[in-house]
């Protein structure tokens, strides 16, 4: 090739795209230059491939990739570099039976541990121990979802709070092995979902619950159940928790009939002596209680929904008080009136409204507040149809009239108290052994009651509120030591704080055309109502919050309590 040839310039096609043009070179500047996004990046060495000395994991690093230490000075950092603190050696992954994050007690209490677990995410719970309650293929799902879902029907019959229900369900269901569960209660439909694995398809069960019957001897023989299928010493078989289910379901009430007549009874006394009344007052709203209870059963017979029975037992009360009142007897009709309508109060389904929505089951606490609704508003028909006649025949009922007089008795009082929480406790059909705790409790709540509102001057509602709070707590001392529902414990001792006077004045007042006076006077009731429900909760969470009852850590609350 000559000298010409090599000063010829070169065609564009026998130059490489690649090569830089010719001209000055530009400066080696690392920050400026442009870089392949496959380039290897700063701190990661490239060592010479050699032999496999042993057998690699899948999640390893891969052979001739190590991470060396990033350089003391960076001129400037990137999101995407690897952090200083960062070390692929030390790289951990989830085990296929999960990160057991937080840790239970065991002596505390199932409600307790199963509670908090059921506040957690799915991903966040505890990874269950191996338990011995089933053979090698493993537990029969369909049946140990039917199990907790049978326990949970009587639990919301008996009117258990849905929180301690779903408790229920999931601790029966971890029992057994399957620890994927949700349990989901609403007033009349539960359900339970099961999924094995994020690849499984879920099974998921139901079950209506069509009739609600007040049964604490029944609720506590479940309870019990639930306690040994949650004791990781008792070895109880899937066949063995449903033998013992269905003995359950057969037991009798533990009181008869004509015991629960006469309880209604006493308890109607026993509240008209609370508001003043004598001896005579006693046996008239003793024998009206009586009368209203017997046309109660008489219409559940005929298969009358309870809405009716509830406006029928409203009635003898209110008749057998406007009769002594056209008779000119010495009495007060009003205390009479007010001892009938203790007994017919809604507490019961009342506490249970306010625990769930106060514990974030709104549309289980809706329907049973729209149900204590339905049973007021039949109280207050029959109620009001016996005064409006009453009014039209003459009867010089009074709606400013005085009840409890100036100077209280307390001893009289606290006895009526006591009376009134006993006879609460049989209707309630409660286990003989906590008649008595539940009959104290009542007392004590009379007592913080009268020493706050007529010693201490303080408003009714505060003080029912504060009565409340000390059968919550009282009662979730007494269940947790027991090991038990708190319901026993707590129900009928709030018998004496019932708002059955305030009602009556405002259904006298709406019934003699005074319309203000007597919506003052229901929502006086309302309040009462609400006091009570809201202390008797906020004093079990007290307990499980300050006396450390509940679980060893402190209990995560729901996201959606947080405002967010």
């Amino acid at each position: 090739m000559t000298d010409a040839e090599d000063r010829k310039p070169q065609s564009d096609e026998a130059r490489s795209v690649f090569v830089p043009p010719s001209g000055p070179a530009a400066p080696a500047d690392s920050e400026s230059s442009t870089t392949s996004e496959f380039a290897v990046p700063d701190g990661l060495a490239v060592p010479k491939p050699g032999p496999e000395s042993e057998t690699t994991s899948e999640f390893a690093l891969p052979a001739g990739l190590d991470v060396a230490p990033p350089p003391h000075h960076e001129p400037e950092g990137s999101a995407f570099s690897t952090p200083r603190t960062y070390s692929a050696r030390q790289a951990a992954f989830t085990p296929p039976t999960g990160v057991p994050l937080v840790r239970l007690t065991k002596d505390v209490p199932w409600q307790d541990r199963m509670r908090t677990m059921l506040r957690m995410s799915v991903t966040e719970r505890p990874a269950p121990e191996p338990v011995q309650r089933h053979d090698d293929s493993g537990p029969a799902v369909p049946r140990v979802l039917d199990l907790s879902l049978r326990i949970g029907e009587l639990l919301l019959a008996g009117g258990e709070g849905a929180e301690d229900v779903e408790a229920a369900m999931f601790a029966v269901c971890r029992s057994y092995g399957l620890d994927r569960c949700e349990p989901t209660v609403t007033f009349t439909l539960l359900s339970v979902s099961y999924q094995p694995s994020l690849v499984d398809d879920p099974v998921t069960a139901s079950r209506t619950v069509r009739r609600r019957s007040p049964d604490y001897t029944r609720l506590a023989a479940v309870y019990q159940l639930v306690d040994d299928l949650s004791d990781d010493e008792t070895q109880v078989t899937l066949e063995e928790a449903y033998r013992r289910l269905a003995e359950i379901r057969r037991n009798r009430h533990p009181y008869p009939g004509w015991a629960l007549t006469l309880a209604s009874g006493l308890l109607a006394g026993s509240a008209s002596v609370l508001v003043g009344g004598g001896l005579l007052v006693f046996v008239a709203a003793a024998v009206g209680a009586m009368l209203g209870d017997r046309l109660a059963w008489l219409c559940a017979g005929r298969g009358l929904p309870e809405f009716y029975q509830f406006t029928a037992a409203a009635m003898p009360p209110a008749a057998i008080g406007v009769a002594l009142t056209l008779a000119h007897a010495d009495v007060k009709a009003s205390a009479v009136i007010t001892g009938g309508l203790f007994a017919l109060l809604p507490g019961r389904a009342l506490v249970a409204g306010v625990q769930d929505g106060l514990t974030g089951f709104y549309i289980t606490a809706s329907a049973r507040l729209l149900e204590v609704l339905y049973f007021f508003v039949g109280i207050v028909i029959g109620v009001l149809t016996v005064l409006y006649f009453g009014v039209q025949l003459g009867a010089n009922l009074v709606p400013d009239a005085a009840l409890g007089g100036s100077d209280p008795q307390p001893l009289l009082q606290i006895a009526a108290s006591l009376g009134l929480s006993f006879a609460f406790a049989v209707l309630l059909q409660q286990e003989r052994s906590t008649v008595l705790m539940v009959t104290l409790n009542g007392g004590v709540a009379w007592v913080v009651y009268g020493a706050m509102n007529y010693t201490g001057g303080i408003s009714p509602v505060a003080s029912t509120a504060v009565a409340a709070g000390v059968v919550g707590l009282f009662g979730q001392l007494l269940a947790r030591y027991r090991f038990a529902s708190a319901l026993p414990y707590t129900t009928a001792a709030i018998g004496p704080l019932l708002p059955g006077s305030a009602t009556y004045f405002g259904l006298l007042g709406i019934a003699q055309n005074e319309v203000d006076s007597g919506l003052t006077s229901l929502t006086k009731a309302v309040a009462l109502a609400m006091a009570i429900a809201i202390g008797v909760n906020l004093g079990s969470e007290i307990s499980r919050l300050f006396l450390r009852i509940g679980s060893a850590e402190k209990r995560r609350a729901a996201k959606r309590t947080r405002g967010f």
